[in-house]
């Protein structure tokens, strides 16, 4: 068994990947626009992740813009059967490197077909529509004309698989109204803990959860409970709060980001660490 293969599997749509892979964000340049410091890295990167186990890699085309896709076509095409390659739609990029959203059925046909093109696939695996209601986090509000949108594509063939980002209880429960959703993505880690009930309600029905700032985001996660065990443990704070992650629930998928080789390895070695109901008990006390 590799050291990925010890982290478990889960189904994702009708594909079963490892519970640890790789998020793509940070293979663009600074603020998540425009070219990498460093395209070699960023290319070896992506292959070792590949080579190491990862066959769940998450992006965006409007990473960059266009940037992270091209970069994952180049390092990755012609792609391993076993790869799931999982996009996300409803933003674009503004010329001052804003989010912005971009919901109109024009943009989201756009964004399919731009994914796509710079992926070099016929179709998406998994297309995630994220919601920006709010600049600040989910918002409550309708998502029925977007998500029809994104589910006529499906049925044109374009898009396999349907998921949400970004989202509240009640807009997954609308979502899975309109069609089939095979995962959610929304911020959640050891201190930001408002989707717990959300998570328990979707491994109950076999849906992946995929947690985006793992670790805390452009702020990372802080706490002296955190360093103290991590210490104990002989592993960094970073890869700790990851193990947390995995053993939390069944359906969480991990897609830890980073444009280094060092830190790749780093993220990938969480598939070794078995946490104690003692430790799992008192990290669970930090988002309480």
């Amino acid at each position: 068994m590799s050291q990925i293969e010890k982290s478990g599997s889960y189904t994702l749509g009708d594909r079963r990947v490892h519970r640890l892979g790789y998020g793509a964000m940070q293979l663009a340049g600074p603020g998540v626009f425009g070219p990498p410091r460093d395209r070699a890295a960023a290319l070896a990167v992506l292959r070792s992740a590949v080579e190491q186990g990862v066959n769940h890699i998450d992006t965006s085309d409007f990473y960059g813009p266009h940037i992270t896709n091209q970069l994952i076509r180049e390092a990755l095409a012609p792609y391993p059967d076993d790869l799931t390659i999982v996009s996300k739609i409803g933003a674009r990029r503004g010329d001052d490197a804003a989010w912005l959203p971009a919901f109109s059925a024009e943009a989201l046909t756009q964004a399919v077909h731009d994914n796509l093109r710079n992926l070099g696939l016929e179709q998406l695996e998994v297309v995630n529509l994220r919601i920006m209601f709010d600049a600040h986090g989910p918002a409550e509000g309708s998502i029925e004309q977007p998500l029809s949108v994104l589910a006529q594509l499906q049925q044109q063939g374009l898009v396999r698989h349907i998921g949400l980002s970004n989202v509240t209880p009640r807009q997954v429960a609308e979502g899975r109204r309109i069609c089939p959703i095979v995962c959610v993505q929304n911020q959640y880690n050891l201190a930001c803990r408002g989707d717990d009930a959300l998570i328990d309600d979707l491994a109950r029905d076999g849906i992946a959860y995929v947690p985006f700032f793992p670790l805390g985001g452009f702020s990372p996660l802080q706490s002296s409970t955190l360093s103290e065990l991590a210490q104990q443990l002989a592993v960094t704070p970073m890869q700790l709060a990851l193990a947390w992650l995995l053993q939390r629930a069944p359906n969480i998928l991990l897609i830890p980001g980073t444009s280094s080789l060092g830190h790749l390895h780093e993220n990938l070695a969480v598939a070794q660490l078995s946490l104690s109901d003692e430790t799992m008990s008192m990290l669970n006390a930090i988002g309480a």
